[in-house]
C-alpha cells in the first residue's frame, strides 16, 4: 500500500500514519515541542538533507499540523509553529518518549525529564479515562463499532 493511500483508509490509525508516520516527521515534531522553529535549526539538529526537511515541513503545513510564520522581511524567512492540531499531538509524542525512556534509556536513565509547570514536579505520562479518571492500560480497553 502506498503512503497516500493510507489517508483514504477507514481507520484512524492509518489516516494518522499518513500524516505523522514517517521517522523524520516524528523527529521534526519532537523538535517542535522542544521549541525549535527555524528551518536551519531543524536541519542542523537532525543532520539530514535540506530536501527531506523541506518536504516533511511542507507536508505538515499542508496537513494543518504546522503553520509558517514570517519572522524576517529582507530576505523573507519563515519559522514553523505548531497549530492547535499540532499541539494535539503532544500526548502522542509523550507516549513515544515514555516508551523510549522505559525500554531504551539504559542505566543512565532518560535523556530528558519532563516537569509539570503547575506543580513543579517531574512526571511520567499516564493515560486516564476521561469519565472516571482511572489509569488505563491496554488490557483495560475494549473496542466496539463507532
Amino acid at each position: 500500500m502506498k503512503w497516500n493511500a493510507l489517508s483514504q483508509e477507514p481507520c484512524s490509525v492509518a489516516r494518522s500514519v499518513a500524516v505523522i508516520g514517517d521517522r523524520w516527521t516524528l523527529m521534526l515534531l519532537r523538535d517542535c515541542f522542544l521549541g525549535v522553529r527555524r528551518f536551519e535549526d531543524f536541519e542542523r539538529r537532525l543532520g539530514i538533507s535540506r530536501s527531506i526537511v523541506a518536504e516533511r515541513l511542507k507536508r505538515l503545513v499542508e496537513a494543518g499540523v504546522l503553520r509558517r510564520e514570517a519572522y524576517q522581511d529582507r530576505p523573507v524567512r519563515h519559522e514553523y509553529r505548531l497549530t492547535d492540531k499540532g499541539l494535539a499531538l503532544h500526548p502522542v509524542i509523550m507516549a513515544v518518549v515514555h516508551w523510549g525512556d522505559q525500554y531504551y534509556a539504559g542505566e543512565a536513565g532518560p535523556p530528558l525529564l519532563h516537569r509539570h509547570k503547575a506543580c513543579g514536579c517531574d512526571f511520567t505520562p499516564v493515560m486516564t479515562c476521561s469519565e472516571c479518571a482511572a489509569p488505563i492500560a491496554a488490557r483495560d480497553v475494549e473496542v466496539r463499532p463507532g
